[in-house]
């Protein structure tokens, strides 16, 4: 019955009636949405973090003024609180009250570029016997003198055993022989969004706080660096509860809380944590070699977009790694993994995305041989390759192209907004290009072109059209119409720029408009 609207009274004799309730009742209904089971939340979580907290540490780290200076040169004296907060005033009272006599420079003071830095920072104890301490490769990096503080305000020496700053994880051995408490990695995997997870740390040297949040998201890339998997919280974090954990409700750890997104340096909701299963590995070798071995198979990769997907006539869609580069005597090139390559799966793994594939290949055991698909001219194909170990300082290798001469020509892509030339010296000598650069240079982009909307700049290079190498501007034109004379609505451009090599799908036909027979 529709509001506003008087009910009709029914005409319907009662027997029809009731037929038409007992039909209805046997309809079926409409499948209802699948309940998932609800956990109630605890009601306090204050035996979980009396348990807990006799692991939980306070990081100080002593710093030289050179060694500060150079880490951060705008680095203040003074500890820095959020302005307007009560610690801002505690601060300045403080220092007040214990400031030497005299100016800066006057006897017995020591000048701000003589005062050691003191840096502080969260981490656990992750084995009693051992006597090692996790944190955060960035609490720990400079430090002239490490002290741990323990929850009862026991202050023990540690020294570094070993950091790993592509994952920013440090560990650290205390110098004492009194008993600990420790606790123990869980799995990662297992904290799904929507769990509820603890965060302990000293934030702003507060020790021994104590927040509670959800995980509210996973897999987060926060553009830290190649392996970023991170999970995010709004459990408050702040500054100060970097290296410290992330339990579940177990009390294990899930994760290393390591940053966080604040326009203000306080938390807004938005942490992020190394998650246990990446840390778990790193601690080992760290405990065992002091240092990192990770697995390197050699290529310069980008995103597979739905574009490129077209391009390449991938099935299933965009996924995959496409190798923009296999580095000259690396592992995938010694094992025949050619520039345009999409690697599918490594080692048994999907590859999703691209930015799966560093981590799965890092955490690969160097020295061994593993079986790696391949797209490649419109099918998959196999190569065993075997991994070697990441170089330290690992160098950009020069890619080389064939030696030929080209024409000096310019010439205009018709319809694609670009001019382009051979590489003469006098090109060269503009743009800056390498010595050894082979290809075809972007002389000039008009805007509003095609070239244009794929950020192709001049001084750009084209070194391949559709995976086939190009030397001359004739070339390049020639690879282009021939795609089109196939309905092809996009060709893959191999560029070489300022930042390295890339895969571009530049368009070549206006959509909408279809080749006629």
């Amino acid at each position: 019955m529709r509001e506003g609207k008087p009910a009709l009274r029914s005409r319907t004799p009662i027997a029809t009636t009731l037929a038409l309730i007992a039909a209805i009742a046997a309809a079926p209904m409409a499948p209802a949405l699948a309940q998932t089971p609800m956990r109630d939340a605890p009601s306090t979580f204050r035996p979980l973090a009396l348990q807990l907290l006799p692991a939980v540490v306070s990081v100080q780290v002593s710093t030289s003024p050179a060694a500060r200076n150079a880490q951060r040169p705008d680095a203040p004296d003074a500890p820095q609180a959020p302005p307007g907060s009560p610690f801002e005033e505690f601060f300045r009272d403080f220092l007040e009250r214990n400031r030497p006599p005299g100016g800066p420079g006057a006897p017995g003071r020591p000048s701000p570029q003589q005062r050691r830095g003191t840096s502080l920072g969260s981490g656990f104890i992750i084995d009693a016997a051992e006597k090692l301490v996790v944190t955060n490769n960035h609490v720990v990096e400079g430090g002239t003198e490490i002290n741990i503080v323990l929850n009862d305000n026991t202050t023990i020496p540690a020294e570094i055993v070993g950091t790993d700053p592509r994952t920013d994880i440090a560990l650290l051995r205390l110098k004492t022989d009194r008993q600990l408490t420790a606790v123990e990695f869980g799995n990662s995997d297992e904290a799904q969004v929507g769990d509820w997870v603890l965060a302990i740390g000293n934030p702003f040297g507060l020790a021994s706080s104590v927040s509670a949040g959800i995980v509210s998201a996973r897999s987060r890339d926060i553009r830290q660096g190649l392996y970023d998997d991170f999970i995010q919280t709004d459990a408050a974090i702040n500054r100060g509860n970097s290296g410290g954990p992330l339990f579940d409700l177990q009390g294990k750890v899930v994760g290393i809380n390591t940053a966080i997104y604040s326009p203000s340096g306080g938390s807004i909701g938005i942490g992020f944590a190394i998650p246990s299963n990446l840390a778990r590995g790193i601690v080992a070798q760290l405990k065992e070699n002091g240092r990192v071995r990770r697995g390197w198979l050699g290529v310069n990769i980008q995103q597979v977009t739905d574009e490129i997907a077209e391009s390449l006539g991938l099935r299933g869609g965009a996924r995959g790694a496409l190798v923009a580069r296999a580095q000259d005597d690396g592992p995938a090139a010694q094992a025949g993994v050619r520039s345009g390559d999409v690697i599918l799966r490594f080692n048994n793994q999907d590859v999703r995305e691209m930015r799966n594939l560093p981590r799965i290949v890092a955490e690969t055991r160097v020295g061994s041989s593993v079986p790696v698909t391949l797209w490649r001219d419109g099918k998959e194909e196999t190569l065993n390759v075997t991994i070697a170990e990441l170089p330290a300082d690992q160098a950009e290798a020069s890619a080389r192209g064939a030696q030929s001469q080209p024409s000096g020509q310019v010439v205009e892509l018709t319809g694609l907004g670009m001019r382009v030339g051979a590489i003469t010296p006098e090109l060269r000598e503009r743009f800056s290009l390498r010595a050894e650069q082979r290809g075809v240079v972007v002389v000039e982009v008009t805007p509003g072109g095609a070239a244009s909307e794929r950020d192709l700049r001049a001084g750009d290079v084209i070194v391949e059209v559709q995976q086939e190498r190009v030397n001359t501007p004739q070339e390049v034109q020639s690879r282009i119409e021939n795609l089109r004379r196939q309905n092809r609505s996009s060709a893959l451009l191999l560029i070489e720029g300022q930042q390295g090599q890339r895969f571009v799908p530049l368009r070549i036909r206006e959509e909408g408009n279809q080749r006629r027979n």
